[in-house]
């Protein structure tokens, strides 16, 4: 095997505030990244990009593929034709001010104001459309880690092999021709899809034999170039190639208006892709936001139907009376969120939809405003605030909170962490009366009359 080309570490200057890979890349928006030996890895327009960063900035390297170049690289002369900084810039939108669209959601909702700070550099990232459109077809259902294990195959099996890290290889996520192909269905059902490999067998073949590639380029949100495209490429992309033969015109399934005739919008862009085998209105969410570059779309799903029902309250008080997510509420909870969080709501949604997974529960935020300290402790899915730990403790467990001498300071004990707790206590020192810790200490003790008498 030929040696692999690899360029050097560079950087770009971002923080951590803006990005933070470590959490943007796990959050369940792309599924092909790879973290080995502290660094993460992917394959992007036919090149492996491996990243790590620091608190000012964002390293990266690219690994090219021993065939022949592209047009993207210029392998005997690493930077000057190398456009893999336009690349990284265009995928994590960096054009965007995440400082400044946080503080704007935080004013407009005082929940994400509390959850936001241990989350910070969260971004929607600029992905392929068609990879988004065959990665949320097998999120149906389904969770992150097993997602990405069925991604991995779809590359292994039908992408082309780019480059190996660590004994790893890494493949280029497949076009719609590769699985539209004879046998796929079937060949995808041995490999672990079930159902979705007959709505990934037949969507591929929609858009490579009916509606044609540039199709979902035509549903793209005019302001939000795709991945990597140039100012021109962009422009060009929603008109027909001089030549090319006549396909089916993708229509507006509701309103069944011509994409070819009428500029996009994302509740066209939405509506056509509701047409596709195994697209829903939450897959067709996902891939607006994350494949078309409609901020506004609010994908929701069951953690965040959670978060509408037990911070917004959608489904009747505490979520108790309305189960089950209907197209009428669907459209409720996303009108809600865009009308609080504004044109980039699908971009607040994915931060509060962060803090909801579990795999990111040991991150707490504490903000103190006007006296009162807030805890979130995420494994519980609640929030504790000392008022109320003072004045209705009987609903709180295991969380101990003490404020001292007007600072930050949050002590949590070890006791958060087991389910078997025995004490709460809530204590707020005011500057004037140092003595009133004592009234206004709320104690709850389980079992301990048992712990008494053993002593006994």
């Amino acid at each position: 095997m030929a040696a692999q080309k690899v360029s050097e570490w560079r950087k770009l200057p971002v923080s951590l505030t803006e990005l933070c890979i470590e959490t943007t890349l796990r959050c369940g928006q792309s599924f092909r990244w790879r973290k080995i030996n502290e660094q993460w890895h992917c394959v992007l327009q036919g090149r492996l990009i491996s990243l790590r960063q620091d608190p000012t900035h964002l390293h990266y390297k690219v690994t090219w593929p021993t065939t022949t170049p592209t047009k993207h690289e210029d392998p005997q002369n690493f930077g000057a034709e190398d456009d893999t900084p336009s690349l990284l810039h265009s995928y994590f939108a960096l054009s965007r001010s995440l400082t400044t669209l946080y503080a704007q959601w935080s004013l407009s909702d005082a929940n994400f104001a509390r959850r936001a700070p241990a989350f910070t550099g969260i971004r929607i990232l600029n992905q392929d459309a068609w990879e988004t459109l065959i990665s949320f077809i097998c999120s149906s259902n389904n969770n992150i880690s097993r997602i990405s294990q069925m991604v991995l195959k779809l590359c292994t099996h039908y992408g082309p092999y780019v480059a190996t890290v660590e004994g790893e290889a890494f493949h280029d996520f497949p076009g719609p021709e590769a699985l539209a192909g004879e046998g796929v269905e079937a060949h995808l059902r041995e490999l672990g899809f079930g159902y979705r490999a007959k709505y990934i067998a037949e969507t591929a073949g929609c858009v490579a034999q009916v509606y044609g590639e540039k199709w979902l380029l035509r549903l793209r949100d005019p302001g939000v170039p795709a991945l990597g495209a140039t100012t021109e490429e962009a422009g060009a992309s929603v008109k027909k190639e001089e030549g090319a033969e006549e396909k089916k015109k993708p229509v507006d399934g509701d309103s069944k208006v011509d994409l070819d005739e009428d500029p996009p919008t994302y509740k066209k862009a939405h509506a056509a892709l509701l047409a596709l085998p195994g697209v829903g209105p939450k897959v067709s969410d996902c891939v607006c936001l994350m494949g078309l570059g409609w901020g506004e779309s609010v994908p929701i799903d069951t953690h965040v139907w959670q978060i509408a029902q037990r911070d917004y309250n959608f489904g009747g008080k505490g979520g108790a009376k309305t189960k089950t997510l209907n197209k009428t509420m669907y459209e409720a909870v996303g009108d809600h969120f865009r009308e609080i969080w504004g044109p980039q709501a699908g971009w607040a949604q994915s931060v509060l939809f962060t803090a909801n997974l579990k795999s990111f529960s040991e991150q707490a935020a504490v903000v103190k405003k006007e006296g009162v300290v807030k805890v979130e402790e995420e494994t519980q899915e609640e929030t504790v605030t000392t008022a109320e730990a003072v004045t209705k403790p009987e609903k709180k467990k295991g969380v101990v909170v003490k404020v001292e001498k007007s600072e930050e300071i949050v002590a949590t004990t070890s006791a958060v962490k087991s389910r078997k707790r025995k004490t709460v206590a809530a204590e707020v020192l005011p500057k004037s009366e140092p003595d009133a810790a004592v009234q206004t200490t709320t104690t709850r003790t389980l079992r301990s009359s048992k712990r008494i008498k053993s002593q006994v």
